[in-house]
């Protein structure tokens, strides 16, 4: 019998991919509680992956770090205002917010140590986190198992009829009809990232082809150097809207490509959900718990093995090489600034020769 709920709080404080691979419980919430209020609590600048998801009634932020009178401004809006509250999440904070959230708590929790075994006793359900063997798709959705209700696999994207109509204003070309890539370069981490060499590379052979190139990214200093640099090398038909669009809007350029390119990111993600040929360049990342989910894939099995370029569904995923590989750790130096040797050897031939094997029906 699952657990009976009118008001549901669903806690994903972690990061835009975190968040987005969280919809599938969200779809699941939604569709066995019905009209249930099923608000999302997550963290300032992340909630724009949710901005129109139709399983979402309210979305309510707080800062990773929140001083005191913000930590106590978000109690006051919370306490004991749900019958039920859940989090993906297994760190402290996640955990004391679905606390004081509702009276009947199922959480993620960590595997056990004694110091974290309170995480347990506050929960009324609760899965244990694995994290090396089982997808994060999957890991969430045994949170529906706990609460006895159906598994819905399908991840979400953001999106509005008003985004797409804005996002027509914002291209020198028709989208419908019109040959075009979408390419995000830059993830949030460095140890994630291909060459610049690579992706100007792939971009002139595209072009050859008749392609566009539309690049999306974020706004900030360093990012948008890092893209002023690669777009040096990029001679023709590139379009930069890194910076210029919601994820909504995202969601809607990615619908309409012939074929997005991207590492390990939460854009990545977004593209195979919207059923977008995704070409995912994965180093370090274990794609047994991180790559994208494929468009339609719904069963309770891992899409991706740990190692090789391997194709599942609208998703193919060219993995670079090394015996180490895939180690997830950040990056050959283990720190976020660090590069990775088996992306930095990615050989752009390769990546160009799985991007036309891709689109020709090859894999």
């Amino acid at each position: 019998m699952k657990f009976p709920a009118e008001k549901i709080l669903m806690v994903v404080t972690r990061q835009i991919g975190d968040v987005l691979l969280a919809t599938p419980v969200l779809r699941s919430l939604r569709l066995a509680y019905g009209d249930a209020l099923v608000d999302v609590l997550v963290y300032k600048g992340t909630e724009g992956i949710l901005q129109g998801n139709p399983d979402v009634n309210n979305l309510i932020t707080v800062s990773k770090d929140p001083g005191l009178r913000e930590y106590a401004s978000l109690v006051t809006r919370i306490l004991r205002r749900y019958d039920l509250s859940l989090t993906t999440q297994c760190g402290d904070r996640p955990a004391l917010y679905t606390f004081e959230a509702a009276p009947k708590r199922v959480n993620i929790v960590p595997p056990y140590r004694l110091q974290e075994a309170w995480k347990k006793f506050i929960s009324q359900g609760w899965t244990e986190l694995d994290d090396r063997d089982t997808h994060t798709v999957v890991q969430n959705l045994r949170l529906c198992d706990v609460l006895e209700i159906p598994r819905h696999y399908d991840v979400i994207p953001p999106e509005s009829p008003e985004s797409a109509r804005a996002l027509k204003e914002r291209l020198p070309f028709d989208m419908d009809g019109h040959l075009y890539a979408v390419f995000h370069m830059v993830p949030l981490r460095d140890y994630k990232r291909w060459t610049l060499e690579g992706w100007a590379q792939l971009a002139e052979h595209l072009a050859s082809k008749g392609f566009s190139i539309v690049i999306t990214g974020g706004g900030n200093e360093e990012e948008k150097a890092y893209l002023r640099a690669a777009l040096s090398r990029m001679a023709r038909n590139v379009v930069n809207l890194a910076g210029k669009l919601t994820f909504r809007e995202v969601t809607s350029l990615l619908r309409s490509c012939k074929v997005y390119v991207g590492p390990d990111t939460a854009v990545t993600h977004l593209a195979a959900a919207t059923g977008a040929a995704t070409v995912a360049l994965y180093g370090p990342t274990n794609p047994v718990k991180w790559a994208p989910w494929p468009y339609g894939y719904r069963q309770d099995k891992n899409p991706f093995d740990r190692q090789g370029t391997q194709r599942v569904g609208n998703v193919l995923l060219i993995q670079g090489q090394g015996d180490c590989v895939p180690c997830h750790q950040e990056g050959c130096d283990r720190h976020r600034r660090s590069k990775s040797r088996c992306l930095e050897e990615l050989s752009p031939r390769t990546v160009i020769e799985g991007v036309d094997r891709f689109l020709s029906g090859g894999f």
